[in-house]
C-alpha cells in the first residue's frame, strides 16, 4: 500500500491476499517472539510463558492463531501439548528478513506508517 497526497491508502498491488495474511501473523511482537523460541524446538505453552515472560492466556492466544494459520503444529503427549514450526522454510524467511533489515539499517524502523514510533494503524489507514 503507499500513500497518495490526501494521505489515503490505496492498494498498489493486486492478488497479494495470501501473502498479506503471512505477513500479518508474523506482524506481532509475541507471534514473532513464539515463532523465534520455536525455531529452537518444541515448546509446552508453558516453556513460553516462562521464557517470554508473558501471561498464559496471552501466549496461548498467539499460539492459537499461529496454529489457524499453519504455521504451527501442536503435539499432544498426554495431557500436555508440544508446539513446533509446521513449516521449516519459515526459517528462511525469517533469515532473509533479517538480511533485508541488515541491508536497510533504521528505514524500516523509521518508517512513518510502520516503523517502530509510528501512531498510524492500518485501521485509521483504511478510514
Amino acid at each position: 500500500m503507499t500513500m497518495n497526497s490526501t494521505n489515503e491508502c490505496i492498494a498498489t498491488t493486486a492478488g497479494v491476499g495470501a501473502a498479506e495474511a503471512l505477513f500479518h501473523s508474523l506482524s506481532d511482537g509475541t507471534r514473532l517472539a513464539i515463532v523465534r523460541r520455536l525455531a529452537d524446538g518444541e515448546a509446552r505453552v508453558a516453556d513460553l510463558v516462562a521464557q517470554l515472560g508473558l501471561a498464559q492466556s496471552t501466549v496461548s492466544k498467539h499460539v492459537a492463531c499461529l496454529r489457524d494459520c499453519g504455521l504451527v503444529d501442536g503435539r499432544p503427549e498426554g495431557r500436555q501439548v508440544f508446539y513446533s514450526l509446521a513449516r521449516p522454510e519459515l526459517l528462511d524467511l525469517l533469515s532473509a528478513a533479517e538480511t533485508v533489515l541488515a541491508a536497510t539499517g533504521n528505514a524500516v524502523a523509521l518508517c512513518p506508517n510502520y516503523g517502530t514510533d509510528s501512531t498510524t494503524t492500518m485501521e485509521e489507514c483504511r478510514e
